[in-house]
């Protein structure tokens, strides 16, 4: 019998993320896994990023976590997503390197001293109470340890459909998993049934691209991690291309043979990444849907169709996608599918992950109701964080919705519904002000250091970084110039009945049409960047200039949070007994006695939950 401090199940994203952290913070580590091939697989689209997914990936790496890493080390196109909207919800994406992801993972992960790969299907989870002991293998063997994360992905019970075909697998071709599922409902767990999709892989020989339209990635690449200093990228080009009304007409004729529309599949979809069976019964009133080529790959010949992920029979998918412009002799490497899975509705977890009712037991991924590489990845890190925390009793790391997008996450995760794959989205966070993908160091990598994650080199430059932006955007606010100059020498300048003489540059940074390189070129401000890369330079420029341009919006949002903070950390005892509680609605008892909220801020967040019921819990709490 081995002993382990933590074993992860699943060598996914989150599986990735979570054994990376507990190994980094010295915990011994075995990472169970059916194919160790398949290790931080890329099974969906070749990115990473994009909008709010973009914010996590920066979050993660602050924490010091992997991700951001990896996607700079073998990206193949960088853009920055939302430019036309405000700087708070410009997000970055990236097209990758499948292969070479994979196998830029795969050598970290085999090369940890104390992180072990075990080829091996986790059966049951093995208890001694309440408390996790350790896990039952498919060969009978037990494996011992104090602390396990489940992050399983989609191989609970996995049932991949393509038309009337049903294949029983994880993922095309890799074995579905059956135990964890039922070992978890003798335990007193309630599962449930979600579904995903993948669209068909082309071949690139196969499509005329001189059809289609060609989008390159930025011309000043921005790298997701806070330690690449030095960033000079590729920028293979993706296509564009479009649906028609021949193609809806072929989809609508044959939506019986879809297995969703047929009511073979049981388990909700993502209402935000939808297939194309439901955009074209759902928007039936558009006469065309983009479609996105990317390179799965550097020379890639396999395709991704992004916006067209379907279920339908592999001869309807390949007649319908013959009717687009470009790809009328189009053939498949494969076509796409939906999968169902077993999911744990993450209201049984608490902020940190751990299950409410067992001690030790971690969820991560997928397993949690999300989607995603970058939900996965995120939830990874912080269930590894505080499964090797937990070793020693040390209090687990929790973020709060105003301090992380991955705050907002969980936050989500624990108090809502979760009745269909989890996306994160900006819109969702209520103070996205405050969490630019540009300010994930300055918010958590405090953290990162703290646990071990972050070296003392890393964190120190990240400090010194943030002290030349805060001296940068004092002496703005000190610095002036008189009105008849900055009319002058600023093209757009307008003055709007000036009562002064002269304003500061920070005033004058607040108006849209002026920019700190203007000022910097003007010769108006000088700042010593102390040897700083220029990828810092461009950094902290960007970010003194966001930060004044926002200021007032920021003072605002945190008064907010300053008249808040009481309810969100007024904690409940767990064995609160809300059915006995009278002052509750009926709904509220019901809400919160399933949820089980840690602090009076949760409870607010319950839906159900009223105003007045937080109200009359916040006096019970109080008495």
């Amino acid at each position: 019998m081995t002993r382990y401090d933590v074993i992860v199940v699943g060598g996914g994203h989150a599986g990735v993320e979570a054994a990376l952290a507990a190994s980094r913070m010295g915990s011994s580590v075995a990472l169970v896994t059916i194919d160790a091939r398949s290790v931080a697989r890329m099974s969906c689209n070749p990115a990473i990023g994009g909008l709010a997914k973009g914010h996590l990936v920066r979050e993660i790496d602050a924490l010091g976590g992997e991700m951001g890493l990896a996607a700079d080390a073998t990206g193949i196109q960088f853009k920055m997503l939302n430019r036309s909207k405000g700087r708070a919800v410009w997000s970055p994406r990236a097209q990758i390197d499948k292969k070479r992801y994979e196998r830029h993972m795969q050598q970290l992960v085999q090369g940890r001293p104390n992180l072990h790969i075990l080829e091996a299907e986790g059966k049951k989870v093995l208890l001694r109470g309440q408390t996790t002991e350790g896990l039952l293998l498919d060969d009978r063997t037990v494996i011992k340890a104090r602390s396990i994360v489940l992050t399983c992905g989609t191989f609970l019970n996995g049932l991949i459909h393509i038309g009337r075909r049903k294949i029983r697998a994880g993922r095309m071709g890799e074995e579905a998993s059956d135990g964890i599922t039922e070992s978890l409902i003798s335990l007193g767990f309630v599962a449930g049934r979600l579904k995903t999709g993948t669209p068909p892989r082309l071949k690139k020989d196969s499509i005329n691209w001189t059809r289609l339209n060609e989008v390159k990635g930025d011309p000043d690449p921005r790298p997701f991690s806070f330690r690449t200093l030095e960033f000079s990228p590729p920028d293979e080009p993706c296509h564009i291309t479009f649906t028609c009304e021949k193609t809806h007409d072929i989809i609508r004729s044959h939506l019986h043979e879809s297995p969703m529309y047929a009511g073979e599949i049981r388990g909700m979809g993502p209402r935000y990444c939808p297939s194309i069976e439901d955009k074209v019964v759902r928007f039936s009133e558009k006469p065309s849907h983009q479609l996105f080529l990317e390179p799965e790959w550097s020379g890639s010949d396999q395709i991704y169709t992004n916006g067209f992920s379907t279920s339908l029979p592999e001869d309807v998918q390949l007649k319908a996608l013959r009717t687009v412009r470009g790809l009328e002799d189009v053939s498949f490497y494969r076509p796409g599918y939906a999968i169902e899975y077993d999911f744990f509705p993450p209201s049984q977890v608490k902020s940190s992950l751990e299950s409410k009712d067992i001690s030790g037991l971690f969820f991560a991924g997928q397993i949690n109701g999300t989607s995603g590489y970058e939900e996965a990845a995120a939830q990874g890190l912080l269930a590894g964080i505080n499964a090797s925390l937990s070793l020693d009793e040390r209090d687990p790391v929790i973020l709060g919705r105003n301090e992380a997008y991955i705050g907002v996450l969980i936050d989500d995760l624990v108090t809502k519904d979760t009745s269909e794959p989890y996306r994160m989205f900006t819109a969702r966070a209520e103070h996205r002000l405050l969490l630019r993908h540009t300010n994930a160091d300055r918010r958590l990598a405090h953290i990162g250091h703290r646990i071990g994650l972050l070296s003392n080199g890393t964190y120190r430059s990240i400090q010194e970084k943030i002290k030349v932006i805060d001296a940068l955007i004092t002496q703005l606010f000190s610095s002036s110039c008189t009105f008849q100059n900055a009319s002058a020498d600023l093209p757009g300048f307008q003055v709007s009945a000036p009562n002064r003489s002269s304003v500061s540059l920070g005033s004058l940074l607040k108006r849209p049409e002026i920019s700190i390189r203007q000022l910097l070129n003007l010769g108006l401000f000088s700042v010593d960047f102390d040897g700083h890369p220029s990828i810092v330079i461009r950094d902290i420029l960007d970010e003194s200039e966001t930060t004044i341009k926002y200021k007032g919006y920021i003072d605002r949002q945190n008064r907010l949070i300053e008249r808040l903070a009481r309810n969100e950390s007024t904690p409940i005892p767990d064995a609160f007994d809300y059915a006995a509680t009278k002052a509750l609605s009926l709904e509220a008892r019901e809400k919160l006695s399933r949820v089980r909220p840690e602090t009076l801020g949760q409870a607010s967040r319950i839906s159900g939950v009223s105003p007045s019921d937080v109200a009359a819990l916040s006096v019970l709490l109080s008495t």
